[in-house]
């Protein structure tokens, strides 16, 4: 029987019907959503379990109904639901994810349709999904026509039948009691892929189900997970013993409840659950009801008209959303979605848009009303629900005196008062390229700095002067404006610009003046740079790129640091990256890191300012290295003068298009060249992501010593023998298990037997009397025969194979005496990753919590570098350079952190601490607790604490490492002393 499409009912629609909504820390979600409900007449009820209540949420509209339930949390939606339930008078309801538009008239509509059929237990219609990106909105059919009346008189064919067609009806308009009968009926603890599969069957075994041929709700896509399929699918099709079991409980459970399901007895019932839980896992596998396929894009750039929507090449017009009162539907939210913007990817886009929009809003010496028009339609295209930048453009087209093209303008900006719009400023800060740019803005000298800077300079002799070297090798004429209005605006004038440049000369030009136009072409340029280089007066050269911007403090820091650098025959500093996307990323620097640089060349030999006479002195810059100029010039000025006189300044010079990160070609081979005129025979490869792996390929086979310490500690030292003895293919090694006169005879009965059994490998050291933790491994070194020693944690687990061999590779060069490992749970999660000094007062590890396979900051989880200090978990020192120094402490550091103080010692002795990720051990990775030595600790290298050489001051030293310090002024005055 087909149900009545018609009502009588008298009562207004808010004494019959309740919408529900539900919602979890997603503020911005839940203020569009109350903005997009308040119009609708009826009890609006907030279920809000999130951490903070939403302000101002009641005031919205009177028939808000919040309610601020932290209590329920996320993973109580089950209880949630149920009180919401619980709280629903009128005889319908709904619920509504924040992130959903449910038409009102459609909810109306089946509101009414329920009135007119007692029978049927719910209603709904079709639903359209959604994606926001910055500036439009992309639509995906979901549903397929699908039978749209569930009315056949036997329970068990209308579950059938809605089950092997099955379109989600959780959002559907309900009968309450229904509802209410469901949660009250649901075992506590119910997982959510339950929750829905029970809901179905309940419903439609308990009533008929209408599905209206009608728009019903568009939906967000789940970007982040699907959208029902996975968890579900999972839940039914898994032939696991336990999913199994998992389905014939809860079919159990149905079973038991009173529904129309007839002549069937209770383990019938039961079977019969498991049928239609398959017809469910049917219609989703063959996607006969569900799908997502685009079928158009709608795009809101111009504030004059509404959204231009284009379709794709394949269209479904037996749904019912093609006809314009729906479009002018999707209009509506449309605006709601673009005013009052959320959601990650939404957020994600528009930080690239809304920091270009703050870049066209910036006004130049040189302006015109027409540049400035001109800048502001631009930023309008970018998004035109700015509300700032909108009111710019009026303010511009009106002081040309067009007053109606302003009117228009006008208008939209009334349009958009009309809800609560986003603040544009206000949220570019709270993005991590907003967060950069306050920074950056933070450490801007003001006049009476820059004035006394000038004084200062005048006074020494006008401070060292700059050459740029400016390649403009595309003849981009807008790329090279924005490096001028950025070098006019530095207020730092001791630099002169050589400008390369592939197009036509705009002015007649001699290297006499502060801009002088050198004609080049693809061929010829470098050759063209190294001979203004040996002409130039600058006592500072700087190779940039047309586009590249000077930050206001750069040029002025730079030139007060090096009027005390003698000796410093190249600088890098920081640069600030421009990605793809528009957005911003710091490029923070350690201290010269010679094996950062190696590894990552694309990021670490960028714009640094080179002395003029140590460029010149080593032959200039190679033609043959094109690609890799100042990587291929830095190995150079190594190779005279080894890392003497190459330094860092913590200061951003340059805001620059984030760097290639392909392959180069150039680069690896000018760092073949470089090692082999350093006596290698080293191999160097390629990494995917752009860094470069250097197998130095050592002739020697030296004997490894293996130091275990025992101490009660059978589990874990058995753990870590095993994985010593089945994982390392590195044979010429020895194993020293160090006992500190452990209780436990099982423990030494076992050590006994391990060394009778292991053939001269495995050699066993018994203390009669406790000694502290570095005694015991310092003993041990001294019985060692291998030329390296492994400090290994009796808790540690090695994983791969060759991780001897990895230590080896760094640790036989000359200039390096201590290698560290990347240290990991099982689960794959980073624990350790080298030691940073000085963070919030003590020592942590770096990227911990990371994943894996994570890249980490400027990529340095994933590349070897130079650290002050690596964990003694899994630590690889030359045996020579240990005993030189006395071994470890065991004066201050008996306990605790000798890893660390020696470390200290072997870079104060000359020497690398490098850090590799290409050795991984298994270990917690946990630091002593232990104040005492961390105090000795910063007392003894009180210089390293203050600024640990291989992170950088500009990050910060409380929270979470590798991550954007607090923003704040330069000390210029500290500078001028």
């Amino acid at each position: 029987m087909q149900g009545i499409h018609g009502s009588e009912h008298t009562l207004p629609l808010s004494e019959l019907f309740t919408l529900v909504l539900i919602t979890h820390n997603r503020p911005a979600f839940l203020r569009r959503a109350l903005q997009f409900y308040s119009t609708l007449p009826c009890r609006i009820l907030v279920l809000d379990s999130s951490s903070a209540a939403l302000e101002g949420a009641g005031a919205i509209a009177r028939t808000i109904d919040y309610r601020h339930l932290p209590e329920f949390g996320y993973w109580g939606i089950q209880n949630k639901l149920k009180y919401g339930v619980e709280q629903v008078t009128t005889p319908y309801m709904v619920f509504a994810s924040d992130d959903d538009f449910l038409v009102h008239e459609a909810l109306i509509e089946s509101v009414d349709f329920l009135e007119a059929n007692p029978d049927y237990g719910l209603c709904h219609g079709y639903c359209l999904m959604y994606l926001t990106h910055s500036n439009y909105v992309q639509y995906y059919r979901r549903d397929k026509k699908v039978q749209e009346d569930y009315c056949a008189d036997r329970a068990q064919d209308r579950v059938l039948d809605c089950m092997s067609q099955y379109i989600p009806p959780f959002y559907a308009v309900h009968r309450t009691a229904l509802l209410r009968d469901w949660y009250a009926a649901m075992p506590d603890g119910t997982i959510f892929q339950w929750q829905e599969i029970g809901h179905v069957y309940y419903m439609l075994a308990r009533a008929k189900a209408r599905i209206l041929p009608r728009p019903y709700v568009v939906r967000e896509v789940n970007y982040g997970r699907s959208d029902h399929n996975t968890e579900i699918m999972s839940t039914l099709s898994f032939k696991d013993a336990r999913s199994v079991a998992d389905r014939e409980r809860f079919a159990a459970f149905l079973a038991t409840l009173p529904t129309g399901i007839s002549d069937l007895d209770e383990a019938q019932t039961a079977q019969f659950a498991m049928k239609s839980f398959q017809a469910l896992a049917d219609s989703l596998a063959q996607r006969n009801a569900l799908t997502i396929e685009p079928i158009f894009e709608s795009y809101w750039k111009d504030p004059t008209v509404g959204p231009k929507r284009v379709f794709g090449t394949e269209q479904y017009v037996e749904m019912p959303f093609y006809n314009q009162a729906f479009f002018d539907r999707l209009t509506e939210y449309e605006f709601l979605l673009h005013a009052m913007p959320a959601g990650r990817l939404q957020l994600e886009e528009m930080e690239g848009a809304l920091l270009q929009q703050h870049r066209l809003q910036r006004t130049y010496s040189n302006d015109s009303p027409e540049t400035i028009q001109n800048r502001l339609l631009e930023a309008v295209q970018l998004g035109a629900f700015n509300r700032h930048v909108v009111q710019k453009l009026e303010q511009q087209i009106l002081d040309k005196g067009e007053s109606a093209e302003a009117k228009v303008l006008s208008d939209w900006i009334a349009r958009l008062d009309s809800v609560p719009t986003f603040d544009s400023r206000r949220l570019l800060d709270s993005m991590p390229s907003g967060r950069l740019l306050n920074w950056l803005q933070a450490r801007q000298p003001n006049d009476t700095a820059v004035r006394k800077i000038n004084q200062h300079l005048a006074a020494t002799g006008g401070g060292p002067q700059f050459g740029i070297l400016l390649l403009d090798l595309e003849a981009d004429m807008d790329k090279l404006q924005r490096t001028f209005d950025s070098l006019m605006e530095s207020a730092f004038r001791a630099f002169k610009v050589v400008v390369f440049t592939t197009g036509e000369l705009p002015a007649v030009t001699t290297e006499k003046h502060t801009v002088h136009f050198v004609k080049v072409t693809a061929d010829n340029y470098v050759d063209r740079l190294n001979q203004i280089a040996r002409r130039s007066s600058a006592d500072w050269l700087l190779l940039a790129e047309a586009g590249d911007e000077f930050t206001a403090a750069g040029l002025l820091r730079a030139s007060l640091e090096l009027q005390k650098a003698d000796g410093c025959r190249a600088v890098a500093m920081d640069e600030i990256h421009r990605r793809s996307n528009g957005t911003l990323t710091d490029i923070f620097r350690p201290a010269f890191n010679l094996d950062l640089l190696q590894s990552l060349p694309a990021l670490m030999s960028r714009h640094w300012l080179i002395s003029r006479e140590a460029l010149n002195d080593v032959g200039g810059y190679d033609r043959e290295f094109a690609d890799a100029l100042e990587f291929d010039l830095l190995l150079r000025l190594i190779e005279a003068g080894g890392m003497a006189g190459l330094a860092h300044l913590a200061e951003p010079l340059l805001l620059a298009p984030a760097a290639s990160m392909a392959p180069n070609e150039q680069a690896r081979q000018a760092l073949l060249r470089h090692l082999k005129n350093r006596g290698y025979q080293a191999q160097v490869s390629a990494e995917a992501f752009g860094g470069l792996r250097v197998d130095y390929r050592h002739t020697d086979r030296p004997k490894v010593s293996i130091i275990i310490a025992s101490e009660d500690n059978q589990a874990d030292l058995q753990r870590c023998l095993v994985s010593v003895l089945q994982r390392t293919r590195y044979q010429n090694n020895e194993i020293i298990i160090t006992d500190n006169c452990s209780q436990s005879a099982e423990l030494l009965d076992w050590l006994d037997s391990l060394q009778q059994n292991a053939r001269g490998r495995i050699h066993l050291i018994k203390n009669e009397q406790r000694l502290s933790s570095s005694a015991l491994l310092n003993q041990a070194a001294a019985q060692a025969q291998g030329e390296y020693l492994v400090l290994l944690a009796a808790d540690a687990e090695v994983i791969n194979a060759n991780w001897i061999e990895a230590l080896l590779n760094q640790a036989q060069r000359p200039e390096v005496g201590v290698v560290g490992a990347k240290l990991v749970d099982r689960e794959g999660g980073v624990t350790g990753a080298g030691l940073i000094l000085g963070f919030e007062g003590g020592v942590v590890s770096a990227f911990v919590g990371e994943e894996k396979d994570a890249q980490g900051y400027m990529y340095r989880l994933q590349v070897e570098q130079d650290c002050s200090a690596v964990s003694g978990a899994c630590l690889m020192v030359r045996k020579a350079v240990f005993d030189e120094l006395g071994g470890l402490d065991q004066e201050y550091f008996a306990q605790a952190y000798a890893d660390v103080d020696l470390c200290l010692r072997v870079a104060d002795h000359g020497l690398l601490t490098v850090w590799t990720p290409q050795v991984q051990i298994a270990h917690p990775g946990t630091l002593p607790e232990n104040p005492q030595a961390v105090a000795a600790l910063r007392k003894k290298w009180q210089a390293r604490f203050a600024q640990d050489p291989a992170y950088n001051q500009s990050l910060a030293v409380t929270g979470t490492p590798f991550t954007l310090g607090e923003a704040h002024a330069v000390d210029w005055a500290q500078l001028l002393a």
